[in-house]
C-alpha cells in the first residue's frame, strides 16, 4: 500500500471519528435541554398547584364568613327574642297592681275590725259576789290544804285579779300569797267557768305555831265578800296558813 492511500484512510477515520462526537455531543445537549425544559414545566405545575389550594383556601375562608355572618345575624336574634322574653316578664310585674288590691283586702280586714269593736263593747266586768258562787272544800291531797271554787253564775265574763283575801273565824289579819303562783295573765271566767285557789291551813310536819280551830270563813275578791260553809267540825289552821292566787284550773291551785 502506497504511504498517499494510508494518509487518506487515516483522515478519513479521524473525519468520521469527528462526526461521531459532534453527534454525540449534539445529542447530549438536546437531552439537558429536553430536561432543563421538563423541569422548568414541572416547577410550573408546582407552583400552579400550590397557587390554586391557597385560591380554594381562601374561596373556603370567604365561604366560611358568609356562613358566619348569618348565624351571627340568627344569634342576635335569639338574643333579640331573649329580650321580649324579658319584656314579657316585664308585663308580670304589672300584675303588682294585683298587690295593690291585696291591700284592698287588707281593708276588708279592717271591717273585721269593727267586729272587735263589738267584742270590746262586751268586755269582761270584775267578778262579784251578785254575779258568782263560792264553794270552799277540804281535800285530801295535798295534805292540810282548803281548795276554794268560784263560779260565773252571771252572763258577762268576769275577772278574777289578785288572791282571796281569807279570814277564819275573828281573824284580825289575812294569811299572805304565795308570789310565786302569781299567774301571766288575768283570769276571766265565762259564763258558767270556775276559778280556783288553795289555802294551805297549817304545817304539814306539825311545826306550825297558834294552832286553833276555825269554824267560819270570809273571803274578800274585788269590793265583795263571799262566805262559804265549812265542815261541820270545822278545820285547823295555825301560823304557816297561807293561799296562791287565783288560778283557771284546779291542778295550778292546788300546787302551792
Amino acid at each position: 500500500m502506497s504511504t498517499r492511500t494510508h494518509r487518506t484512510r487515516l483522515l478519513v477515520a479521524a473525519a468520521l471519528t469527528a462526526a461521531t462526537l459532534t453527534l454525540t455531543a449534539c445529542g447530549s445537549g438536546e437531552g439537558v435541554h429536553d430536561e432543563g425544559a421538563s423541569a422548568g414545566s414541572a416547577s410550573t405545575s408546582t407552583a400552579t398547584a400550590s397557587a390554586t389550594p391557597s385560591a380554594k383556601a381562601s374561596g373556603g375562608t370567604s365561604t366560611g364568613k358568609g356562613q358566619t355572618d348569618p348565624a351571627g345575624s340568627t344569634s342576635e336574634g335569639s338574643a333579640g327574642g331573649a329580650a321580649g322574653s324579658s319584656g314579657t316578664s316585664g308585663s308580670a310585674g304589672s300584675s303588682g297592681s294585683t298587690g295593690t288590691s291585696g291591700s284592698g283586702t287588707s281593708g276588708s280586714t279592717g271591717v273585721s275590725g269593727s267586729t272587735g269593736s263589738k267584742d270590746s263593747a262586751s268586755a269582761s266586768v270584775p267578778c262579784s259576789s251578785a254575779s258568782t258562787r263560792m264553794a270552799a272544800t277540804v281535800v285530801s291531797r295535798p295534805l292540810n290544804h282548803l281548795l276554794l271554787t268560784i263560779t260565773n253564775t252571771g252572763s258577762k265574763n268576769c275577772d278574777l285579779t289578785g288572791y282571796p283575801a281569807v279570814r277564819f273565824d275573828q281573824a284580825q289579819s289575812v294569811p299572805p300569797a304565795f308570789e310565786d303562783s302569781k299567774p301571766q295573765a288575768v283570769v276571766t271566767l265565762a259564763p258558767g267557768e270556775s276559778g280556783y285557789a288553795s289555802v294551805l291551813l297549817s304545817a304539814a310536819d306539825g311545826s306550825g305555831s297558834g294552832g286553833r280551830t276555825a269554824k267560819s270563813l270570809a273571803v274578800s275578791f274585788g269590793a265583795s265578800v263571799a262566805r262559804p260553809s265549812l265542815p261541820a267540825q270545822g278545820v285547823y289552821v295555825d301560823d304557816s296558813i297561807g293561799v296562791s292566787y287565783w288560778q283557771s284550773t284546779m291542778a295550778d291551785a292546788l300546787a302551792w
